[in-house]
């Protein structure tokens, strides 16, 4: 049997369905209701409704058949009323998993962290000057003199709890996925992107942006946490490169069949946009449309190497154009954008 928390999050789903198309018995965690989708995707999975941060349900969810956890639950948010939730959701809920795995030795725990725990361009350690920027690996190290956003917090706190728990003894593996893209939810983390090139809106900001198909974030994932036996304690970037944002949303737009954004906001304008919307959220308790993290988000030439999963593994990832096309083609067949 094996565990899934995030079930019906992109990278949860397809997991679950790739589980099921090789026959593996499946039990996942959800909180709100599962869309009829998912359980299209994922047929004959039990699925347990309960909280993350529920220690007794995460315990009796842990039968003694449960072999292996995948904790794909999290939250991607860069919204200033969410702080206090990204450390709930990613860093307590990640020590409530380690504790329950803990609790059942001989589990082995896949933990999926983010690229953003590596700690950007102030990283310490594992980057190397590139072409354009740098290039950060998986001995980066996060510099605590810096200043960093509340979500890449969150995710390098969880990280943190998965090493305490390998440092009791567990064994995981984690993985640092990229910007993950596939054809979810038009509302939810990535898939957003997909959207707001569908709705033909007139600006993008400039920067690099690193991306990496879901079906490889499953394929790898699975192969690190059931195959190699040796690949505990490690952890493992996945990205398959990187694009100028206005570079993905032309490719996205196209394959709407709509107009690419076309006017790039100067770095100036997106300071004092974000700032606009920070006051007005304070003012009227709306979710800002663009906050500090996300105006400065891809500024600085940032790339993410994510080789040393591939000479793990031996799977290669797919090029980014197949993975835009695939993720619109597949949006295109659920419905349309919302206006």
């Amino acid at each position: 049997m094996f565990f899934v928390t995030g079930g019906t999050g992109l990278v949860g789903s397809f997991l679950l369905a790739e589980m099921r198309r090789r026959g593996l018995a499946v039990r996942a965690l959800h909180r709100g209701p599962v869309p009829e989708a998912i359980v299209q995707m994922a047929p004959s999975a039990e699925w347990v409704a309960g909280d993350l941060l529920d220690t007794e349900l995460l315990h009796q969810c842990l039968t003694p058949d449960v072999t292996h956890v995948f904790h794909c639950a999290g939250l991607v948010s860069y919204a200033p009323q969410d702080e206090d939730l990204l450390l709930t959701t990613n860093v307590v809920g990640t020590a409530v998993v380690v504790d329950a795995c803990l609790a059942r030795p001989g589990i082995r725990l896949a933990h999926v962290s983010s690229v953003a725990a590596l700690g950007g361009p102030g990283a310490k350690a594992g980057a190397v000057p590139a072409a354009a920027g740098i290039e950060l690996n998986e001995a980066a190290t996060w510099d605590l003199g810096a200043a960093h956003g509340a979500y890449a917090t969150s995710k390098y706190l969880g990280e943190l709890e998965v090493w305490r728990g390998v440092a009791e003894g567990l064994s995981a593996v984690i993985v640092n996925p990229s910007v993950v893209l596939g054809p979810g939810d038009w509302a939810r983390s990535s898939t957003r992107l997909l959207r707001y090139a569908a709705q033909e809106h007139r600006f993008y900001t400039r920067g690099l942006v690193n991306f990496v198909d879901v079906r490889d974030v499953v394929a790898q994932l699975l192969h690190l946490a059931l195959d190699p036996p040796d690949l505990g304690g490690q952890r493992f970037v996945l990205s398959a490169g990187a694009l100028p944002l206005g570079a993905f949303f032309e490719q996205a737009a196209a394959g709407f069949g709509k107009r690419p954004p076309s006017v790039a906001v100067p770095d100036w304008a997106a300071e004092v946009v974000w700032r606009l919307e920070h006051a007005r959220a304070v003012l009227t308790g709306a979710r800002p449309l663009i906050t500090k993290d996300t105006a400065r988000a891809g500024r600085q030439p940032v790339r993410y190497d994510g080789r040393k999963a591939v000479a793990a593994t031996g799977l290669p990832y797919r090029p980014l154009a197949e993975t835009i096309a695939w993720s619109v083609a597949g949006l295109q067949t659920a419905g349309a954008a919302p206006q």
